[in-house]
């Protein structure tokens, strides 16, 4: 689809990717043990005890207080790398706020650090439909989503994603949604994708987590599933003419798709 018919939205947005993707890649030249041609994350190579990470959150990290209370939370579980980084849960906060959002599918919740971060910047009438099959992460943050007043916003799934997907579109809820995070079981990406894309409207987000997945998709194994199917969907992503995308090197690599 030419620049020019795409979604006011849309353009700003894939605008925003192309800065964000740009400051990685400068960022990369400057620092490449850090940024790149290592075996880890970004969230765990530029550690709590790095300068250049405390410099990030110092001059760009703008987190509400109990955000930052439930990240501290998370952080000392032992579990606590699955979490969303920061900086990439205010990038899709922005983008979401860019784009009016009023539903939302979070695929994958954990302690619920994203899940609080989206609510916080809906309307009040708005909706995170979150799904996850265990409920005992989720009940680290549940008190914080109360404490903020934003429980009400959300709408907590416990059972497979993709019942929960299948449902939706059986009430009818087919592009209702304005924005999708996948964050959940790296076999069933390319599913929850095809599912998402039905759900999110024209103009609306997809932002799929962990596309980098500590640098394994440079050379899948035949017998890593999970780092097949990323690397599947990767390839899917860049020939999809249903979708404007872009791969940011934030986290443990995040691609957005902004549906046509």
């Amino acid at each position: 689809m030419p620049w020019f018919s795409v979604t006011k939205e849309v353009a700003v947005g894939t605008a925003m990717l192309g800065v964000a993707f740009a400051t990685g890649v400068l960022a990369g030249k400057k620092y490449p043990s850090i940024f790149f041609g290592a075996s880890k994350s970004s969230k765990a190579i530029i550690g709590k005890d790095s300068l250049l990470w405390q410099y990030i959150l110092d001059y760009s990290l703008r987190e509400h207080p109990l955000l930052k209370k439930l990240r501290l939370l998370t952080l000392d579980h032992p579990w606590g790398r699955m979490m969303v980084s920061c900086d990439q849960a205010q990038l899709m906060a922005n983008l979401a706020k860019l784009i009016k959002a009023k539903k939302v599918i979070e695929i994958g919740v954990f302690t619920g650090y994203n899940t609080l971060n989206m609510a916080l910047i809906l309307p009040d009438n708005g909706r995170v439909v979150a799904c996850d099959i265990n409920e005992d992460y989720v009940n680290i943050g549940k008190p914080l989503w109360k404490e903020a007043g934003v429980e009400h916003k959300i709408d907590l799934r416990i059972k497979r994603a993709s019942e929960t997907l299948d449902e939706l579109l059986a009430d009818g809820e087919a592009e209702t949604y304005d924005f999708a995070f996948i964050d959940a079981d790296k076999e069933s990406y390319n599913e929850y994708y095809e599912k998402c894309l039905r759900l999110v409207r024209k103009g609306g987000i997809i932002a799929i987590d962990n596309v980098l997945w500590n640098g394994k998709v440079l050379n899948p194994r035949k017998d890593d599933l999970a780092t097949q199917s990323i690397h599947f969907l990767n390839e899917k992503l860049l020939r999809d003419a249903r979708v404007n995308i872009g791969m940011i090197p934030i986290g443990d690599g995040v691609t957005f798709a902004f549906k046509l």
